[in-house]
């Protein structure tokens, strides 16, 4: 078969005349070897349409081929430069190509005119008269204030930008959540510095009353957010920053330590229990109500009437040393005697004592010092206070004097005295 195949290309090729007439055939090249025998004219027409209808469907398998070239001798370059280009629909065109037997996803390509600038309400660089792109809806409402970086103090120090904003604070138009969120980098170096100032006063505290546990300031500091949700005051701000001490930190049934600070002279320490509950006022009546002598002996001593005032109830009803709180009962207790000889005591429904500092000696490098010292004078008062609402009275007078004994004689108070 392969010899006859051979013989019949080489008919076939001889056959073909050699001119101008004949200047290009087609050759289709599988199916040459099969034309063995010769074809009528009307049988090469009709072989020739069919051969230009399969070539409309298949261009890739025809060759286009000079016939002078089949006689030349470089016929792989005739052939290489005489070939059709091949033909691909638009479909195949704009299918990704294939890598692996997996589809490529195209990249999506972005531009530098696509990517969105971003807005920034305070930008230094350029100029402050400027319009700034804003989209659809967006607006300026303020621009932020950094935090001063001049007049700041060694840590354990309040400094003046502290009060210049709880200042601010007071003002009605300053005291809301937009202002507050314009001047937010100034309330964070505020509190840090208070932080800080807690921190150095915790140690000294502990020192002068070693019932106060030595905490973290997070631990005693206050928010200055408010709680407004049963206030008739919406104002959302406190203006001062403050702390509690006590035996159980910030919160709990025991007398401790309060410090505020607040500008315009209102900063302040006080020391006691505020508004108890209905128990511990109950306990400290009842053992009030067998002996006032402890209580007395140290709310009249000198040092502490020279902090906060005699130890008696002002004509005017003023505050001064244990009396004068708003809470003040205006009558006897239910159960005692309106001519009770301790009925000043009995009305009391806070025992606490307050002594403020002015701007000055805030401001002042030992100021926590001065707390301190007037902690000190402060313990006494606090610790017969957890016992009055603590400890039940025994029924002897004798019994409480020798407790609080032990407070009087650390403090060098003459414990005979009433």
């Amino acid at each position: 078969m392969a010899s006859r195949s051979t013989r019949n290309r080489v008919s076939t090729r001889s056959a073909v005349p050699a001119g101008p007439s004949s200047s290009k055939t087609r050759v289709q090249s599988k199916r040459v070897s099969k034309r063995t025998k010769p074809r009528s004219a009307s049988t090469s027409e009709s072989q020739g349409e069919d051969e230009e209808e399969l070539e409309e469907q298949d261009v890739s398998e025809v060759e286009s081929l000079d016939s002078e070239a089949l006689d030349s001798d470089d016929v792989a370059e005739n052939t290489k430069s005489n070939k059709r280009k091949r033909v691909v629909s638009v479909s195949k065109k704009l299918a990704p190509p294939k890598a692996n037997g997996k589809m490529k996803t195209p990249k999506k390509v972005t531009t530098a005119t696509h990517k969105k600038r971003k807005i920034t309400p305070h930008d230094e660089s350029e100029d402050p008269d400027s319009e700034l792109d804003l989209a659809e809806g967006q607006e300026v409402v303020g621009v932020v204030v950094q935090a001063p970086k001049a007049g700041r103090v060694s840590p354990g120090q309040i400094s003046k930008n502290t009060l210049s904003f709880l200042t601010d604070l007071k003002k009605p138009e300053c005291n809301d959540r937009e202002w507050f969120k314009l001047h937010e980098p100034i309330y964070r170096l505020a509190e840090g510095e208070w932080k800080a100032f807690i921190e150095h006063f915790t140690d000294l505290l502990v020192e002068v009353d070693p019932q106060i546990p030595h905490l973290p300031p997070k631990d005693v500091i206050h928010r200055i957010y408010r709680d407004v949700r049963f206030s008739n005051d919406k104002t959302p701000y406190k203006t001062g920053l403050s702390a509690s001490f006590s035996r159980s930190g910030r919160k709990g049934i025991f007398a401790g330590y309060h410090i505020a600070i607040k500008p315009g002279g209102e900063s302040l320490i006080a020391a006691g229990s505020w508004c108890p509950g209905k128990n511990e006022l109950q306990t400290i009546r009842n053992n009030l109500l067998r002996s006032t002598r402890r209580l007395r002996r140290i709310i009249s001593a000198p040092e502490f009437e020279a902090l906060f005032g005699p130890a008696k109830p002002h004509p005017k009803g003023v505050r001064q040393n244990v009396f004068g709180f708003e809470d003040e009962l205006k009558v006897a207790p239910k159960g005692v005697d309106k001519n009770h000889k301790d009925i000043d005591l009995l009305k009391c429904r806070s025992f606490a004592v307050v002594h403020k500092f002015t701007d000055k000696q805030v401001l002042s490098v030992g100021f926590k010092d001065e707390l301190a010292n007037v902690a000190k004078i402060m313990r006494p008062f606090v610790h017969c206070l957890n016992d009055l609402m603590t400890i039940q009275d025994a029924g002897s007078d004798d019994s409480e004097d020798s407790e609080g004994g032990d407070d009087d004689l650390e403090d060098g108070e003459d414990g005979g005295s009433e």
